[in-house]
């Protein structure tokens, strides 16, 4: 299944997308898309049943706004130089353990809002990313194969990245991942039944319809599975939470000098198979 989240900021309701393309309504039957909803598999029958008896109202598309596929997330966990071109491309060298840090659920926005330059930047990057969704309770889990039993969905997703405030600026890597609009989410979730292998994915980016990032996930460093398990060994994973994987080589801190990081006015798209497609216009905060 392919669920949304549709409105106004601060007033999504929940939708599906039909195999038609027809986005159809589903605040009659759940609250929201969120952890609750993922770790209900009887809920998610019942809306499985519904879109196939047709028993969903259609919703009018033409003008609404879509936003992030997923409500009230509890936290999430970023996975840096996941990728082995990406670090080639950086000059590091591929890490023994996965690279962790942390993002606030508050930089999450729709796949299609904007994204604010935070003042002072000037090495603000794109990142496309596979994001995964928890959708049961993860704790110490023994195997890959586990660690994808516990997965929920997948997410298409943009890990804007700030670079000097992330290298130059002391302290985390948390600087330069937490500024306002920084994790644009969607358009939508897709069921995890529906991607039953992650590492098979094409990831794009492109800036200003320029190509920049042509990769895909089987390049991974640390594979969907192996990045949940290795998680729940530091935290508990709990339904609804994002982990977004790392991303390919392509981005603007590995392309030769002057690096053509990002201004006001450049849009950004990004693609995923399977996930839908992004467009960001990016703006001064």
């Amino acid at each position: 299944m392919k669920l949304l989240r549709v409105g106004p900021v601060g007033s999504e309701r929940p939708a599906l997308l039909d195999q038609d393309g027809t986005l159809r309504d589903l605040s009659g039957l759940i609250a929201d898309v969120d952890g609750d909803l993922l770790s209900d598999d009887s809920v998610l029958t019942r809306v499985r049943e519904a879109a196939a008896a047709g028993e969903l109202a259609v919703l009018d598309a033409e003008g609404l706004r879509i936003g992030s596929p997923i409500g009230r997330i509890g936290k999430i966990v970023g996975i840096g130089l996941n990728y082995h071109g990406h670090a080639a491309e950086v000059g590091a060298q591929a890490p023994p353990e996965p690279i962790v840090f942390l993002k606030s659920p508050d930089t999450v926005v729709g796949p299609d809002d904007t994204v604010l330059i935070p003042r002072g930047s000037v090495k603000t990057d794109w990142e496309a990313e596979l994001a995964v969704v928890i959708g049961s309770t993860a704790r110490y889990l023994d195997s890959a194969e586990q660690g994808l039993a516990h997965v929920g969905g997948y997410v298409l997703a943009n890990d804007v990245t700030e670079r000097a405030f992330q290298n130059e600026r002391g302290g985390t890597w948390d600087k330069g991942k937490n500024c306002e609009t920084f994790t644009p989410l969607g358009p939508w979730l897709v069921t995890a039944d529906e991607i039953p292998d992650p590492q098979t994915l094409d990831v794009r980016l492109w800036v200003n319809g320029e190509l920049k990032q042509d990769g895909h996930t089987s390049d991974q460093i640390f594979p969907v599975g192996d990045v949940v398990r290795y998680l729940s060994h530091f935290m508990t994973l709990y339904p609804g939470d994002v982990i977004v994987t790392g991303t390919p080589a392509g981005v603007a801190a590995g392309q030769p000098e002057p690096k053509p990081f990002l201004r006001a006015g450049d849009v950004v798209e990004v693609e995923i198979d399977g996930l839908g497609r992004q467009r960001q216009e990016f703006k001064s905060a």
